[in-house]
Parts: C-alpha cells; structure tokens; sequence
C-alpha cells in the first residue's frame, strides 16, 4: 500500500506543480477576476500537502503512528483548500481566461489528491505501531 500511496502522491504532485506553474506563467486564471485566488490559498495548499508527504514518510521510516495520523491530518487540509481552488475555478469556467486552464490536469491532480488521500486513511487505520 506504501508503494501505490507513494505513486498517486507523485502523481498528484507532478500534476500540481504543472498547475502551479501554468498560473504562474500568465496563461492561467491570474488575469480573470472571478478566479484570483488568494496568495494564501495558492502557498498552503502545496506547503500542507509537502508537509503531510514528509510526516508520512516520517511514520513510514520510524513506525511512528502518531506521524501517518498527522500526515492524514494536514492531507485534509490540503484537500479542503484544493477544493476551495477547485470550486473556484469551475465557478468561473465561462471567462475567456478560465477556458484556457487545463482541465485534464486538474482532473488528473483531484484523482490522485482523492486516491492519496485515502490511501494514507487507510495507511494510518492499519498501521500498527504507536
């Protein structure tokens, strides 16, 4: 299960970062009103998820189930400010800017954030140590 939590993590991260760095370079939702997202927002949804990837990785290592139990909780976090984002974006999908984002890889980057995130739920309900 490690190892398939491992890929759908990557999977997610690469998708994200391809994400992030379209918004950034101006063909995203920056120049549409509607979509602005916050800088807060655009920061702690990949800060949490990096954070979560290492407590993870942590409790993986020591066996510490406290650690996989604070990965899943900053997952969730993640998750619900990527649904903020997510929301957002399709709220706005009728502007000129919003057309041009690409829904394959916000598609393929919520798959992966879902199927990580229950991966780790499921990592932290069966691990065994404390």
């Amino acid at each position: 299960m490690s190892l398939a939590t491992a890929v759908a993590w990557t999977i997610a991260a690469i998708a994200g970062i391809y994400l992030l760095s379209y918004g950034l370079t101006g063909g995203g939702l920056k120049r549409a009103k509607v979509t602005r997202f916050p800088a807060a927002l655009v920061v702690s949804h990949p800060a949490l998820a990096v954070t979560a990837l290492a407590c993870w990785a942590g409790g993986l290592i020591t066996g510490n189930r406290a650690l996989v139990w604070a990965a899943f909780a900053g997952l969730a976090a993640a998750a619900l400010l990527g649904f903020v984002m997510f929301t957002r974006w399709l709220g706005a999908r009728h502007t000129t800017a919003a057309r041009g984002f690409p829904a394959l890889a916000v598609t393929l980057h919520g798959v992966a954030g879902v199927t990580a995130f229950t991966l780790v739920f499921l990592s932290a309900s069966a691990a065994r140590s404390f």
